[in-house]
């Protein structure tokens, strides 16, 4: 398929080979970085006061001023730990059920609807999706690199684990285009981090790596072969809930012992537990190249030596460990078939990690690179292949646009989104949204944008034969598959019943590249408006579902409620309806918020009532 290049200022499409700067970046959960190709070499590329190249993953809302990116925003995770967000991406792409274990660990408020919906975080009277946050620290990344380069951004390769599903790498490809970048593509980072030690350019090789990735959040272990350029992910493993952070935790916790603070004291101040979580993660840097270290927590002294640093971080140690075993075995691979193992991430500074990698695996970790550019460098070289600069490099055909169906409110749900590499097949689960419904229209787009007007309709089908079900009952599996020359497949099958239909369209048929680059274009240029849009939609969808299971809890269990609870509850109801209706995204939000933590405690008496009827004139012995 043809290249094609977009003039993001006047809406032309260049034909020729695009000769824009296309950049590289690593979106982390503690630090995110940008990186770009000067003369062939990956060079990362420092904020806007040129100091460093790492970019902390922190936003933080002042209550007067912009928005705060970066180290501004990271000085406020003491003063202001309230409205400074940080960990964004671990909560890309996830349910408030998926968090539910690090929720209190938390300085931020994030929103728990009682469903499977994303989550939102709150701050003030505001609500934001992470995908809007992870936006906000792109847009500082572009902002450092145009600064740097003196030339606008408008093309980038963004990273993400490997084990991240459709849902998180969808998110991840809405918030470069929240951010005004076209997102040429998503890459694994251990294969951003192969690329960049220089292992998948040479054609001719054939090799199996290992990656050993331990960021400040997150450690993630890959087992890679590389063969004539094609990167297989053979196994991954790894925990969200490990790195640097538990490292700084075991410092920390040493120091309350030797202070004898309680955990409940440092948990309700929160600025003294970010004291001593800045302290702690200063020590354990400086013990990378010293011997001790003391410090001046809130005027008292604290103190450890590398010796007993090493001691507290060797559990957790053991446990990524563990892991790479895991990952061998998963990837029927003995240890003497690797070729390489590499080091990623800064917390693999920490001279007993690098030696405890090396000893499991038997050979020298590399780790010449530094650990925590080298993801954001590898996706500057994948960045500068899909530019056509590396001829020896091997591109696989990839779709040009997104596909995906219409949902509820007009909203486009990509299923394959564009630069997705062909062929290619998923599926997704959908339900119904009326009771007792029997058919359910499939409608097929492909597009960028948010709703399905923009997009360009490729056909539809009817379901029918669906049995009759309470709303959200019934589980529809839609799939598709999009072979080797574009055709595109598209199966709907209710999964309680095995009801089936299915459908062929042509995705690329009649759409010229003028055409295409237009789309793509109008994609990036209304992404803010979009999303918006988009948002205040999903926010009535959620709301009219939370107002029917209201209504229907009422009719059922009125009786467990008291005459106040009644009233408040029909009140708020009545609330929610209004701002359904007429409010605004966080309108609505606040009103399901407050709806949902004032009625939350009823289900308990509802189901207490439930148990005691069905007791009832039973004898138990």
């Amino acid at each position: 398929m043809a290249k094609i290049s977009i003039n993001l200022k006047d809406g032309t499409v260049n034909k020729e080979e695009a000769k824009d700067t296309i950049v590289g970046i690593d979106l982390g959960t503690t630090n995110s970085l940008i990186a770009y190709i000067d003369e062939g070499k990956p060079l990362a590329i420092t904020d806007t006061e040129g100091t460093q190249t790492l970019v902390p993953s922190i936003v933080h809302f002042p209550k007067e001023t912009d928005i705060v990116v970066g180290n501004a925003a990271k000085e406020f995770l003491v003063s202001d730990p309230e409205n400074t967000i940080y960990s964004v991406k671990r909560l890309l792409g996830k349910s408030y059920n998926d968090l539910s274990q690090i929720t209190s660990l938390l300085g931020y408020e994030i929103i728990d609807q009682g469903e499977e919906s994303l989550v939102k975080i709150k701050v003030g009277d505001m609500f934001y999706s992470p995908v809007e946050l992870s936006a906000e620290i792109l847009k500082q990344l572009k902002k450092n690199a145009e600064k740097e380069l003196e030339t606008t951004i408008e093309t980038a390769v963004i990273t993400v684990p490997a084990y991240f599903n459709d849902a998180q790498r969808q998110a991840t490809r809405d918030a470069g285009k929240l951010a005004g970048l076209n997102v040429l593509r998503i890459v694994n980072e251990p294969t951003a981090a192969s690329l960049a030690f220089g292992l998948g350019t040479d054609r001719e090789s054939h090799q199996k790596i290992a990656v050993y990735d331990l960021g400040g959040g997150t450690f993630d272990i890959s087992i890679l072969e590389i063969q004539q350029g094609i990167f297989e992910v053979l196994s991954t493993n790894g925990d969200t809930f490990l790195g640097g952070d538990d490292f700084d935790s075991a410092i920390l916790n040493k120091w309350m012992t030797d202070l004898n603070i309680d955990t409940p004291e440092l948990s309700g101040d929160k600025s003294l537990g970010q004291q001593f979580r800045t302290t702690a993660e200063l020590a354990k840097k400086h013990l990378s190249t010293h011997d001790s270290f003391t410090g001046l927590v809130n005027n008292n002294q604290v103190s450890i030596t590398k010796s007993e640093f090493e001691h507290l971080i060797e559990p957790l140690i053991a446990q990524t460990i563990d892991r790479c075993q895991q990952a061998l075995e998963d990837s029927k691979l003995d240890k003497s078939e690797l070729n390489h193992v590499i080091l990623v991430g800064g917390s693999t500074r920490v001279p007993k990690v690098s030696e405890s990698v090396s000893a499991f695996f038997g050979m020298e970790a590399k780790h010449h690179l530094n650990p925590d550019e080298v993801v954001a460098l590898g996706a500057a070289v994948q960045a500068d292949i899909l530019a056509g600069n590396r001829k020896d490099m091997l591109l696989l055909d990839i779709t040009p646009l997104s596909l995906g169906i219409e949902t509820v409110g007009g909203l486009m749900d990509v299923l394959i989104p564009r630069n997705s590499k062909v062929p290619s097949s998923i599926g997704r689960n959908y339900t119904t949204s009326v009771d007792g419904q029997t058919k359910l229209k499939v409608s097929v787009f492909q597009g960028e944008r948010d709703l399905v007007e923009h997009n360009r309709k490729l056909g539809e089908f009817v379901l029918s034969g669906i049995p009759p079900m309470a709303a959200g009952m019934p589980k529809i599996e839609i799939i598709f598959q999009l072979d080797a020359d574009g055709i595109l497949k598209v199966v709907a099958k209710e999964l309680r019943s095995n009801v089936e239909t299915q459908v062929q369209i042509k995705s690329t048929y009649g759409i010229s590249e003028e055409e295409m680059g237009k789309m793509l274009l109008d994609s990036i240029t209304h992404a803010e408006e979009d999303m918006k849009i988009k948002a205040l939609q999903e926010a009535k969808n959620e709301a009219n579902s939370v107002l029917i299971a209201s209504d229907k809890f009422l009719s059922q269990h009125s009786d467990v409620l008291s005459k106040e609870e009644l009233i408040e509850t029909k009140k708020l109801i009545e609330i929610l309806r209004q701002r359904t209706s007429e409010g605004t995204k966080d309108e609505i939000n606040q009103a399901m918020d407050t709806l949902n933590k004032y009625t939350r405690p009823f289900a308990e008496k509802a189901m207490d009532k439930t148990i005691k009827e069905s007791l009832s004139g039973k004898k138990i012995g």
